[in-house]
């Protein structure tokens, strides 16, 4: 098979035929009407056949530049139609996010609509696992996870840091067992976490008892939960006191279906990441979304700092009411 002309000279041809002008073809190529005439006179020496009549008029088509245009229009349009579908293929269309299902319960879904009205040609798809994401077999475009940052051959960012404090609901602050200093939890059940879904810096309740002087012996009773937005789930429906991430209890202390009993905080080693693979990490739609949601994760660091402030500060008022009172 004869080896496909120069595309320069194909473009000059078509362009020339379909306006029957050398210097509207110019015009649109934004070469010189020159140029044009040379990519059409080099093109029919190489197919050895003339493509058009020179006339003084303007230009007119030979028989054979009428029988070859209609082919060589439709194979522009081809080209054109699988440029734009590739090209609308990394804007638009879906965007497989993988998430941890407890990140995707109780944090990003409630703010997803925010990307979806940003973003309305993208389909974000949230997967919901906390297994290894293999970029390479298209198992998602991006990921979120929880854990020291350490993802090889991958862009890292950094979306916020995590800390833990004790929450419980409402109702266990002044009921049959009220509390109020740190030995009243053994009045109540406490709830833990499944240890392969946190990290070794997270307290454990045997750690944070001891902290504040209060001694156990042996392991402290109370169920296992997995995962940890069920254990946040437990602890709103007074089965018990539970130790959480910040971030997954957030919007239900600020609702008021969860309280913290006491002030104290204890960051964690951990943090939450924004995963993709390096050679697709600048792709737009990928990009469109790490631009929100690390908008999203900085909005909200700087949120939770503004409630932890106003917290310790409500708790610091309400200790010096305490020791007024407890002088009077």
């Amino acid at each position: 098979m004869r080896p496909l002309p120069p595309l320069n000279a194909l473009r000059a041809f078509e362009s020339a035929a379909r306006h029957l002008s050398m210097s509207r073809a110019a015009d649109e190529l934004h070469v010189t009407p020159a140029a044009i005439s040379h990519q059409v006179k080099g093109l029919e020496e190489y197919l050895g056949v003339q493509l058009f009549h020179r006339q003084q008029r303007g230009l007119a088509l030979t028989e054979a530049g009428a029988a070859y245009l209609p082919g060589l229009r439709e194979g522009f349009e081809k080209l054109q139609a699988a440029t734009q579908a590739l090209f609308e293929s990394e804007t638009t269309g879906p965007l497989t996010v993988s998430v941890t299902p407890t990140f995707a319960a109780k944090w990003l879904v409630h703010r997803l609509e925010k990307f979806t009205n940003l973003h309305p040609e993208i389909q974000v798809m949230l997967v919901a696992t906390s297994l290894k994401v293999r970029f390479e077999m298209g198992e998602a475009d991006v990921a979120v996870r929880y854990g020291p940052g350490n993802y090889p051959g991958c862009r890292v960012d950094k979306m916020f840091e995590e800390e833990v404090y004790a929450v419980c609901a409402p109702e266990l602050m002044s009921g049959k067992n009220p509390i109020r200093e740190p030995k009243d939890l053994l009045n109540h059940t406490l709830l833990h976490p499944v240890q392969h879904e946190i990290d070794d810096s997270f307290p454990t309740w045997e750690m944070w008892l001891r902290g504040h002087g209060v001694r156990t012996e042996g392991p402290i009773p109370g169920p296992n939960i997995s995962p940890h937005w069920m254990l946040v789930e437990a602890a709103v429906n007074g089965q018990g006191v539970a130790l959480v991430k910040a971030s997954v209890a957030e919007r239900d202390l600020e609702v008021g279906r969860l309280v913290r009993p006491f002030a104290e905080t204890f960051p964690v080693a951990h943090a939450y990441w924004l995963v993709s693979a390096e050679e697709t990490a600048d792709k737009p739609k990928v990009k469109a979304f790490r631009d929100w949601i690390m908008a999203e994760a900085r909005e909200h660091a700087e949120h939770h700092a503004e409630l932890e402030a106003k917290q310790q500060a409500e708790w610091a008022a309400a200790r010096k009411l305490e020791k007024v009172a407890g002088g009077a």
